[in-house]
């Protein structure tokens, strides 16, 4: 259904709310009633189907050496310090 037409009959105060935002975003009432719409029909986060994340167990390969990894990182950060404090 493309944009369909309807005719909606306002209380008061929810015209002159929809007035006053129009004028002080500088959008139309149709935007505006079309934002509002959506926010209250979607469904809420609870009603969404929570995100999954997969994981990807994954090992070492053969030779590589974790407590060298870690060395190395050592040194760099080690370094990184010594250019920072010699600024």
């Amino acid at each position: 259904m493309l944009g369909m037409r309807t005719t909606l009959t306002l209380d008061d105060d929810v015209a002159l709310l929809l007035a006053e935002t129009a004028h002080r975003t500088r959008t139309s009432v149709k935007q505006i009633v079309n934002a509002a719409l959506r926010a209250a029909l979607s469904p809420s986060a609870a009603e969404r189907a929570p995100y999954r994340e997969h994981v990807h167990h994954a090992e070492l390969a053969p030779g590589l050496d974790l407590a060298g990894f870690n060395k190395l990182a050592d040194e760099l950060e080690d370094e990184a310090i010594m250019r920072l404090a010699q600024q």
